[in-house]
């Protein structure tokens, strides 16, 4: 028998855009109609968005006569999650100003994302003054990751001031 319709050839594709299987039909020489059977394997790979898939449409006439087209699609998660919230942009407080980091989230678009994030403190002239870096980083479960930075300047600017009543001036 020979399949009446283009034949779908072999792609990779990202793990979000996997096409549906076409349908195939059949015919014979010597009958009007073949019969088309269709299956599929999947073979995982590295992590849940890489995996292929076999596709295999299987042609039968009346006489038991095979015909066979198998088509592989490579599916690959190669997309970096992206983050839900706004992301915070750099800035510059005085030094009881200071916010705490924000907690952000991530989607990806085959699976899930886990963030992490990191704080780290580099001091500078005085006890007061100092920057904060904060790097969140998102990544999906087959290791493709996207990062944030910011950077927090932190300052003392505001001179101190007296706790008690100043004593005025005085003749005496």
């Amino acid at each position: 028998p020979t399949f009446n319709e283009s034949l779908p050839g072999d792609e990779t594709v990202e793990c979000d855009n996997v096409p549906d299987p076409v349908t195939l039909s059949a015919t014979d020489n010597c009958d009007v109609n073949a019969t088309v059977i269709y299956s599929e394997v999947r073979n995982d790979g590295s992590c849940d968005g890489n995996y292929s898939l076999i596709r295999v449409w299987t042609a039968i006439d009346n006489c038991n006569n095979i015909t066979i087209h198998t088509q592989t699609i490579t599916v690959q998660d190669t997309t970096a999650p992206t983050f839900n919230e706004s992301l915070p942009g750099d800035e510059t407080v005085e030094c009881d100003a200071v916010a705490d980091a924000v907690t952000l989230t991530a989607s990806d678009n085959c699976g899930t994302a886990d963030v992490t994030f990191e704080e780290v403190r580099t001091d500078g002239d005085c006890p007061s003054n100092y920057i904060l870096t904060r790097t969140w980083t998102a990544t999906d479960e087959c290791g493709n990751s996207t990062s944030h930075t910011q950077t927090v300047t932190v300052q003392d600017t505001t001179a101190p001031t007296f706790n008690e009543s100043l004593p005025g001036d005085e003749t005496v």
